[in-house]
């Protein structure tokens, strides 16, 4: 496969997956909402490219506009697969919390907590120079956190979403890794990054998978007002 599509490929073959989880997870609601609501933040390419990386984009879009269609691809495809992986299997059904758990001391701030992400990460960008990729993940980890403040019963879930969407994460992009061996090297801007790989696959990559999961598994549950206990 020429190095031209990659970036295009596996962002396909991502959203596949997720139609393959989507027919098997017991939650369809959920996922869908969490894609659908994940998508346009493929549209914040333009702070991370070049900055961070800077692959070959169908059209060129990515390289003259800093848009394109597979960071839309990839963010609809993650997003769901992040708020539902480490839910397959199970048999609990998400239920509405008691209404007077809502009049809680902590749930005060559950609009904040639910900005938080956006607020953080909007102040690191204006207040520091940072590269995009550590202050997107910096976001995700206030807003797990914050979740789990507002929220100690999502604890659980943070974690195992946390963990298994990292591994996920892993053996997809080492797959994609063995297809392509030089990719990583040729299209990430590794000056401006740490340049620790852990079996070929870049830390930052991995510390976004991570902080995303355990947002992300527990985001829908804390907006809406539900529980898996």
């Amino acid at each position: 496969m020429p190095m031209l599509y990659t970036y295009l490929i596996w962002s396909v073959l991502l959203v596949l997956l997720w139609s393959v989880v989507f027919v098997f997870t017991r939650n369809k609601k959920k996922m869908l909402t969490m894609s659908l609501g994940t998508a346009p933040l493929g549209l914040t390419e333009p702070l991370f490219y070049p900055e961070y990386w800077s692959p070959p984009t169908l059209f060129g879009l990515g390289e003259n506009y800093g848009f394109d269609v597979e960071s839309i691809l990839f963010s609809f495809a993650v997003g769901g697969l992040a708020s539902t992986l480490y839910e397959l299997g199970s048999t609990t059904k998400a239920k509405s919390i008691p209404s007077d758990y809502k009049l809680g001391r902590m749930h005060r701030f559950h609009a904040l907590a639910l900005s938080s992400p956006v607020l953080v990460f909007a102040f690191l960008e204006l207040t520091t120079s940072l590269n995009s990729i550590y202050t997107a993940s910096m976001r995700l980890l206030a807003g797990a956190i914050s979740t789990v403040i507002c929220r100690v019963d999502l604890l659980d879930g943070a974690i195992k979403g946390a963990a298994i969407f990292s591994l996920f994460y892993f053996v997809f992009f080492s797959a994609m890794n063995w297809s392509h061996p030089n990719f990583v090297d040729l299209y990430w801007n590794n000056e401006a990054i740490s340049g620790f790989r852990v079996f070929g696959v870049p830390v930052e990559e991995l510390l976004f998978a991570a902080t995303l999961g355990a947002l992300w598994s527990n985001f829908y549950e804390h907006r809406y007002w539900q529980s898996r206990v």
